[in-house]
């Protein structure tokens, strides 16, 4: 497999078995490896282990990540994982990495993050010296996550080839609008449903709420200190970025604890908070730490303003 001196690319690797993702994924690292360039393998245990396994004593010039741990929320990984890894290689070195974010047992709402964050990689390193190959396993994956890979990807691999083919219905910003829907309604008030209006004079106030309500939800230590910090940044962007004031609620739901803020803001940027920090960035920081510490994020944002919703297992 010839590795491309093009600036960002960006295939989706189709797959039916094991045999079919080793000969995709391993000799893609090992052309890297000799290339000179630096390496990281992002995919979930399972896999993880079958390229460790095949790529024997070359794995050990290879960065491996568990992505159902570090890709566990997608809207964490093009900061947490591939940002994180390409930033921190010298300039002037292509950089490789294998990030399958996609698997079979993700649950229903996470696909929209999915196909989302998959759609924004294609801005988050556009014009950079960067190959990502995103593995699809078509034996397990539904017709809707293998049609949004190829909307999501300039480039596509067929299973059983090494062919790399232009993707005929590339649309990433298409992909990024259509998963924009309304979120479920949230419950309405009643017992064990937290429900508050805010404004910048009760911001403090509100995060004891959410923090105390959570404590009898059941959430405890860190996971109960990531519902305080996730109030704090979402109901301070209400208030600085929209329109001054939000509702929050915080409710229990499938065995973990949600948390949303709802506010008259427009959210334009569909990068916030998938951008790593500057080192020397004063702010900006709010949704991308809330990216970092929660199991999902869901956004949706139209002219009536803004409703993000975080989920933390508990």
């Amino acid at each position: 497999m010839t590795v491309t001196a093009e600036p960002f690319v960006h295939p989706a690797l189709f797959y039916a078995d094991a045999g079919q993702y080793l000969a995709g994924t391993v000799p893609f690292v090992r052309a890297a490896l000799e290339a000179g360039g630096p390496v990281a393998v992002a995919v979930p245990g399972e896999n993880l282990r079958l390229v460790r396994d095949a790529l024997g004593a070359d794995a050990e010039a290879v960065r491996f990540l568990d992505m159902r741990e570090a890709g566990r929320n997608p809207g964490r990984i093009i900061p947490g994982v591939l940002r994180a890894f390409a930033d921190a290689q010298p300039a002037g070195r292509r950089v490789h990495i294998v990030g399958e974010p996609v698997w079979a047992d993700r649950g229903p709402a996470e696909h929209p993050a999915c196909a989302q964050h998959e759609a924004l990689i294609n801005n988050a390193f556009q014009g950079r010296e960067v190959t990502i190959l995103c593995p699809y396993d078509t034996a397990r994956l539904d017709e809707r996550a293998l049609a949004d890979a190829h909307a999501t990807h300039p480039l596509v691999i067929p299973a059983g080839t090494t062919e790399h083919l232009p993707s005929t219905v590339y649309d990433p910003e298409g992909v990024v609008a259509r998963y924009n829907r309304p979120l479920p309604p949230a419950p309405g008030a009643g017992p064990g449903v937290l429900a508050a209006a805010f404004d910048a004079g009760s911001l403090c106030a509100v995060r004891h709420l959410a923090t105390g309500h959570g404590a009898r939800l059941g959430l405890t230590g860190l996971r109960l200190e990531d519902l305080t910090l996730i109030t704090a940044e979402l109901t301070t962007n209400s208030v600085v970025h929209g329109g001054g004031s939000g509702v929050l609620t915080v409710w229990a739901e499938d065995g973990q604890v949600r948390c949303e803020v709802r506010d008259g803001g427009r959210l334009t940027d569909p990068l916030a908070g998938r951008r790593p920090a500057g080192r020397d960035q004063r702010g900006g920081r709010g949704l991308l730490l809330v990216n970092l510490v929660s199991d999902l994020v869901l956004t949706h944002t139209g002219a009536d303003g803004t409703a993000i919703r975080a989920h933390l297992g508990l």
